[in-house]
């Protein structure tokens, strides 16, 4: 592939236009929208499973409630928006375009619970966020206003129910970005890095072709800081009282850069048959004296195959075969059916697949099977092929001196979060500790140390 950036920046203008004049802010394309649309259904989905109910909160938030909890400002007084005037008036209280919610929603949580009958309460909304991004910002990587963000909050009676949701919330994650077909890293986050005012942060880190890792998703066990700040507190069973266990967990637009990043060629995206906008684009061959013929077979396949479910489009433009193939190539459309004279005699179809460009002619009456089977192997083979992509990249630093080498992502074991810092200021600029691995499990002793070895950590390059 070419240039990473160069192919990411150049495909993704399918996704979303970045030509609109603020910096940071995008205006997403129909096609990207209902690619976006597909996805966040899916994990609407997974989330209302799971007894988490969807709700809607303000964008504003008035300058003397986002400060309540100093910690949690603090960590993102530099990136707010301020609001100050309404019209020609000077607004009183200065209002913030919402960074993050927590500050909008656990006030209401203490009007909500009142005893432990309430709990858990486990609400989401996908909403638009807003933070000054200093640094470059690049199409749904780091954008200034960050489109479908899902964030999740729950209320729990203590921390063994929020531990339990923390659990559950990595699961759902897992089957998502699965089903995405998304290579990542269940990671949790040193202290310095952690989520402002949380106890614990856990993160999905994807490897991305390039060497770097790109924060997916977020999970943050919150304890009881802003249960204080702002009173989320319940009448207990036995009738005295208690602050509640928060916990939050977020997934932005970045997971559909994830989708572009993990599986795009040379000629384009390529999408899970899941989640793509046009699973099927059936286009006809002209063929002199038989275009009526053929039209007609292909109009009949139009309507068998959207009867069976499939989001399909029919290609009858002027535009030679060759061209239509490189427009729907371009877009990442699973499957392409060829319909010529041979097809419409023998009542066949030739079916091309997007990941491998595999050509089969079947017959027609097979369709059904056809699209099912190869749909869930196309898959299965955007998962792997994914995975063993950027698993090249990933190297168990040795020594120290490999922390030198660009274009890597290096698990390294240390003993403990100050030898993880002094391995991450030892780096080449720009690589950073980004936590250690929840599933895995140490072999030796800590590179910084020597000592016996606690934990697996790894270090990369991030967005």
């Amino acid at each position: 592939m070419q240039d990473f950036y160069e192919w990411y920046n150049e495909k993704i203008r399918l996704i979303v236009d970045n030509r609109y004049p603020i910096k940071g802010a995008l205006v997403w394309t129909p096609f990207g929208f209902k690619l976006q649309k597909l996805a966040f259904d899916k994990l609407r989905e997974l989330l209302e499973a799971t007894g988490h109910k969807e709700t809607r909160f303000p964008t504003l938030i008035p300058e003397n409630q986002l400060e309540k909890e100093e910690e949690h400002v603090k960590g993102f007084k530099d990136e707010v928006y301020w609001i100050t005037h309404g019209g020609l008036s000077k607004l009183d209280i200065p209002l913030a375009l919402r960074p993050t919610s927590e500050t909008v929603i656990y006030p209401m949580f203490s009007l909500w619970i009142r005893s432990h009958a309430d709990l858990p309460l486990k609400v989401f909304q996908v909403v638009n966020t807003f933070r000054y991004e200093t640094k470059h910002t690049r199409p749904l990587i780091r954008d200034r206003e960050i489109g479908f963000f899902k964030e999740a909050h729950c209320a729990h009676a203590d921390a063994a129910d929020a531990e339990k949701e923390m659990k559950t919330i990595r699961r759902i994650y897992k089957e998502f970005f699965d089903a995405l077909g998304i290579p990542y890293l269940i990671l949790q986050r040193p202290d310095w890095d952690k989520f402002p005012g949380a106890e614990k942060t856990i993160s999905f880190d994807q490897l991305m072709p390039n060497g770097k890792t790109l924060q997916i998703a977020t999970s943050h066990y919150l304890g009881t800081n802003f249960s204080k700040m702002f009173e989320v507190d319940y009448e207990t069973d036995d009738g005295g009282r208690a602050l509640a266990h928060i916990t939050c967990h977020g997934i932005s637009g970045r997971a559909i850069a994830g989708v572009v990043s993990a599986h795009g060629d040379e000629k384009g995206l390529i999408l899970p048959p899941e989640f793509a906008p046009v699973q099927v684009v059936i286009v006809p061959i002209p063929f002199k004296g038989k275009e009526e013929l053929v039209l007609s077979y292909a109009k009949e396949i139009h309507k068998k195959a959207e009867a069976l479910g499939w989001r399909v489009e029919l290609d009858d433009g002027e535009e030679t075969p060759g061209n239509k193939y490189y427009y729907w190539e371009e877009r990442g459309v699973p499957f392409r059916i060829e319909i010529g004279p041979r097809e419409a005699g023998n009542e066949t179809i030739t079916l091309v697949r997007r990941d491998t460009g595999e050509k089969k002619v079947v017959p027609l009456k097979n369709l059904e099977d056809l699209l099912d089977k190869s749909a869930k192997e196309i898959a299965e083979n955007l998962r792997e092929t994914a995975r063993k992509r950027v698993e090249k990249l990933v190297k168990k630093a040795k020594s120290k001196s490999d922390l030198k080498k660009k274009g890597l992502v290096f698990k390294v074991e240390v003993c403990s979060p100050e030898c993880a810092k002094t391995l991450e200021d030892e780096c080449i600029e720009g690589m950073e500790y980004r936590g250690h691995l929840l599933d895995e499990k140490p072999e030796g002793k800590c590179l910084a140390c020597g000592k016996k070895a606690k934990y697996v950590g790894i270090i990369s390059n991030a967005y």
